[in-house]
């Protein structure tokens, strides 16, 4: 059984469809990635899944339907989203962010300091400014910070959106580094990302999502080989 299943999703703003009869699935573990032009629809797709959005079609998350689940019953049962935006606490202090996305287990103290260990073991960076401001760190510490505050949660699924963006080439490596780390960890990763070339080297499986539809789809090593892909999104080979 998938983790996650999408099928025929459909997602509007007014009049206008801004996903239309997407469907896909992501097994346990994996890590696919959603490519394609600004404005075809990938964060929506991800705001839909998270339930920020109302939508059409049938969601599931480990068999379970996610139209039962509020945001809330999402996260504790292991589904987060990282957003494009970070939607850090800029006053607040590093680790006090990352106390925040252990929320969900609030009532579990002693996995919570175990996760907020775990977490600093997996960015130094983060333990070395952990009693720093959030807004005083640098894009890249931003954006660890983001990934870190969802790991608190013990994800069995993340969605990713845009993880490199405003990002120097050097930390956008890193941060891709980071993402293809979390398959130790049996993370499975929903990935939206301008960067075609880095995501389909990371990811298993690609779609490649354009006006709100699905037009191209597979294995991601496949997809960077297609001639078509190659020439709209990876400058041509």
């Amino acid at each position: 059984m998938a983790l996650l299943s999408l099928e025929n999703l459909w997602v509007s703003y007014g009049k206008v469809e801004a996903v239309r009869g997407v469907s896909l699935a992501i097994e346990p573990g994996e890590i696919v990635t959603v490519i394609g032009p600004n404005g075809a629809g990938k964060t929506t797709l991800l705001s839909a899944a998270m339930g920020l959005l109302p939508s059409r079609g049938a969601m599931t998350f480990d068999g379970v339907d996610l139209r039962r689940l509020d945001i809330e019953a999402r996260v504790e049962r292991g589904f987060c989203l990282v957003p494009e935006t970070r939607e850090l606490f800029a006053n607040m202090s590093v680790a006090d962010n990352l106390l925040l996305g252990g929320y969900a287990r609030r009532r579990d103290a002693a996995g919570r300091r175990r996760a907020l260990d775990e977490v600093m073991e997996r960015f130094p960076r983060l333990a070395e400014r952990r009693t720093q401001p959030a807004g005083t760190l640098s894009g890249g510490e931003r954006q660890m910070l983001a990934l870190g505050r969802a790991l608190m949660a013990r994800p069995r699924l993340l969605l990713l959106d845009e993880p490199s963006l405003g990002l120097a080439p050097l930390i956008v490596r890193e941060v891709f580094h980071i993402i293809a780390s979390l398959h130790g960890l049996g993370v499975a990763i929903l990935l939206v990302e301008q960067n075609a070339r880095a995501a389909l080297e990371t990811a298993d499986t690609g779609h490649v999502l354009e006006a709100g539809e699905i037009v191209h789809s597979g294995p991601a090593a496949a997809l960077m080989n297609d001639p078509k892909v190659a020439a709209s999104y990876l400058g041509g080979r």
